[in-house]
Order: structure tokens, then sequence, then C-alpha cells
């Protein structure tokens, strides 16, 4: 059964340099901004538009599991969505409406929680890296 998990982030970094990394660049800057927790990435399926299956190999970090798949179920380049919304609200800020679509084979009531703990985290670490990348 597929469950969702909503939450909303806003951050330091315009619309289009976010959406950039998210929906063009994310196989490059992965394995750049989190080394210890992914160590590649590769597309394995599609052409980085709707229907892409990224692999996604972890890094050191990562103890109970060794990869991990993610498919791009949903794209709108005009409305910036890649199952997370982005708005712009302000040079350099955006908001993100992030909604993550997740099967598990076991059940635990943490999952909601940590998906969403992990969702924000990874954001923080992303508007980390593009500001320093911007910086430079």
């Amino acid at each position: 059964m597929v469950k969702e998990v909503k939450t909303q982030a806003k951050i330091g970094v315009g619309v289009d340099i976010l959406w950039k990394a998210l929906a063009k660049n994310l196989k490059f800057i992965i394995p750049k901004m989190i080394p210890n927790l992914v160590k590649d990435a590769e597309v394995i399926e599609g052409d980085g538009g709707l229907g892409t299956v990224y692999l996604f190999n972890f890094g050191p970090d990562i103890k109970t599991m060794t990869y991990q798949k993610e498919k791009i179920s949903e794209l709108d380049d005009s409305l910036h969505r890649i199952a997370l919304q982005l708005t712009a609200i302000g040079e350099g800020e955006t908001l993100i409406d992030v909604t993550v679509a997740y099967e598990s084979e076991i059940e635990d009531d943490t999952m909601p929680s940590k998906t969403k703990s992990s969702t924000l985290a990874y954001i923080s670490s992303l508007e980390n890296y593009l500001a320093n990348a911007s910086s430079c």
C-alpha cells in the first residue's frame, strides 16, 4: 500500500537554481553533496524526465541498505514540480512543498517521521551545497 508524508520547507536559494539542481543535475550533485551517504548515482532507465529511474548506491554511513531506486513519477517544468512543489517567495528564496509517496514491506509506525526528517535534512544539505557552490 502506498503511503504519503507531506511537509514544507523555506530555503534561501532561488527557484531556478533549485529546480536545475533537483530536476536536471540530481545524479551529479547528490554524491558531491553527501558523499558519506550516497557514493554514486546513475540513471538506469529513462532520460532524466518523467519515468526515469535512478539508482543511488549508498556510502559508508548507511548501514541498513546498500542502494535505493527512485522513480520520477511526477515532473512538470512549468510548475517546478518533481514530487516537490517549488514556489519562488522572493529573490533568492523558495518555498518547497514536499510530498513523499512510499511503499514499505515492513510495518513501521516511525516511518512517516523518519521520512519527513530525512527529506528535510536532504533539503537543508542541498541548500548549503548550492549556497557554497554559488559563492565559489
